[in-house]
């Protein structure tokens, strides 16, 4: 009988990425940055973008020290601003509350401004080691496809950290190992749309292969709408105006970047609401 968790953390060990963020001694910081910017991003786009944030900004108090402004700009097109701005508030936060050092326990990291229950887990778990299931997409295809027989995962749900949990090693180390291993077993081997059963450490003991691949009747996920023509896109168009410019962007540069008046109006609108951006004499500029 194949014992899943162990088979994949072997697997991961011959195959797994080396990723700056899995490289021993590297900062509980640098761990917080990257999940912040792993966040509906794909790796590689992160990983100089990264190196750039941690040269100019090594610790929490350093990039407290400066304007959210600025960490708007410097997130660029990594996508999703709102997340520069909830890294800077969790940057202040670490600096105040915990004397600059990112903290370990999973309450105290939820504490933090933008820090939600899979980054609090992340965290806590491969920057300090402590035991906790951590439940990301490639996890939970993973889990549904090897060990409930179904061929997607469907909607994100409480029980996914149980069903984590039941099969996590006892030890801290393995339990470490085996959430990351079969976040990257998901994203290399059992993908969604092509699964690489062939090459697959666990594909004896998986219960939808020994099912016959049956089709998921369940109820899917939600998936993103497009991003050309959307107010993401237009959103984006603007703030790349605002990041180019180091004084304030005037109405008529804004009209500029987009021919839809309404929904150019409505992505300004929403921007501003969210904070990432600020109405100034003359026009508009990032947040100070």
């Amino acid at each position: 009988m194949v014992n899943i968790p162990a088979a994949v953390i072997d697997w991961f060990a011959a195959n797994g990425r080396d990723l700056p963020w899995r490289r021993p001694g590297y900062p509980a910081w640098g761990t917080l940055v990257s999940e912040f910017m792993l966040q509906q991003t794909p790796v590689v786009r992160v990983i100089p973008r990264l190196a750039e944030w941690l040269e100019r900004w090594p610790t929490p108090a350093s990039l407290a020290a400066e304007p959210s402004g600025e960490a708007v700009r410097a997130w660029d097109r990594l996508g999703y601003p709102r997340r520069a701005l909830n890294l800077h508030a969790a940057a202040v936060a670490i600096t105040d509350r915990h004397g600059g050092v990112v903290p370990s326990d999973v309450p105290s990291l939820l504490a933090l401004p933008g820090v939600g229950d899979y980054t609090a887990r992340a965290v806590s778990v491969f920057a300090f080691g402590e035991r906790h299931p951590v439940v990301d997409v490639n996890t939970r295809r993973v889990i549904a496809r090897a060990i409930t027989g179904n061929g997607e995962p469907g909607p994100a749900h409480k029980r996914d950290l149980a069903d984590m949990e039941a099969i996590l090693p006892e030890s801290d180390r393995d339990a470490q190992l085996a959430n990351i291993a079969f976040m990257e077993l998901g994203a290399l081997v059992c993908t969604a749309r092509s699964p690489r059963c062939d090459v697959c450490p666990i594909v004896e003991a998986c219960a939808w292969r020994n099912a016959g691949y049956p089709e998921f009747a369940g109820k899917r996920a939600p998936t993103q709408k497009k991003f050309a023509g959307s107010d993401r896109q237009v959103r984006g168009l603007i703030m790349a105006e605002l990041r180019a410019s180091e004084v304030p962007v005037t109405l008529a540069e804004i009209d500029g970047v987009w021919p839809d008046d309404v929904q150019r109006a409505r992505a300004l609108a929403g921007l501003l609401a969210d904070g990432l951006v600020v109405s100034v004499p003359g026009g508009f500029e990032l947040p100070s």
